[in-house]
């Protein structure tokens, strides 16, 4: 009777463990399709829209794409507490740098209206969703346990080039944008809480600056540590003699 009851339990705590680990399956396979969906959608939509109108498309582009964008950068979020939990295998401090900076840049670019026309805020949009189009199917393959050697070749190629280009970018834009919220000169009878408030915004843009870069160097620490997952393990035999030997 005891054995019985004993391999019902195990019965039980194995079908409940299984059920949990389909349920994390579908939600990052479903949290990564939508992202790949939306991610399509913006960059098909600015394309579409640039062939069509040319240079007049600059003007209402992100009305056209900033809540789908702004959707996609707010549920990155949730990649924070993937990492936490151990659904995803990253480092959680770059990848915390990287998500938060994008949505600072873009609510800035919500909030001051007249960046948003700008050329530099459609050329960062644009490298924006193509760093996550070569990101997310490769996440897609990952999780059906299909990976692809050419996907994860191009991901990890041309997301260098690419993401070099969009800090750049990025500074660019906060360059524009401090054009924008440069305090004016107090008069003599305004409070020293106004004078501090209109200081405080363009310092802040300004100490965003060096988080790019800290941004970057988390970026290219965790390409170094994804290139040593994924040699061959010939390659990683003969480093490991290569170093042994004196």
């Amino acid at each position: 009777m005891s054995r019985k009851l004993f391999m019902y339990l195990e019965q039980k705590e194995t079908s409940e463990g299984e059920c949990k680990l389909s349920f994390r399956l579908a939600y990052i396979f479903s949290y990564n399709l939508f992202q790949f969906c939306g991610h399509t959608w913006i960059l098909a939509n600015t394309i579409a829209r640039f062939l069509t109108f040319g240079q007049d498309a600059l003007a209402d582009t992100f009305y056209s794409v900033g809540f789908m964008m702004g959707l996609c950068q707010l549920l990155s979020i949730l990649e924070l507490f993937h990492i936490a939990d151990g659904i995803e295998k990253a480092r959680l401090l770059p990848r915390f740098v990287q998500v938060m900076e994008k949505n600072f840049l873009l609510i800035m670019v919500i909030m001051l209206e007249e960046i948003q026309s700008k050329p530099v805020v459609c050329a960062q949009l644009f490298l924006w969703n193509v760093l996550d189009l070569l990101r997310y199917p490769h996440e897609l393959l990952c999780v059906m346990d299909t990976p692809s050697i050419p996907m994860l070749w191009t991901r990890y190629t041309l997301y260098i080039p690419l993401y070099i280009l969009s800090v750049a970018t990025e500074g660019v834009t906060i360059y524009q944008a401090l054009l924008y919220v440069e305090p004016t000169a107090p008069n003599a009878s305004s409070l020293n809480s106004t004078v501090s408030t209109q200081v405080h915004r363009p310092f802040l843009l300004m100490v965003y600056l060096p988080v790019l870069a800290l941004g970057e160097r988390g970026h290219c620490d965790r390409l170094a540590t994804a290139e040593g997952e994924t040699s061959p393990p010939g390659e990683m035999e003969q480093e490991d003699e290569t170093e042994m030997t004196p």
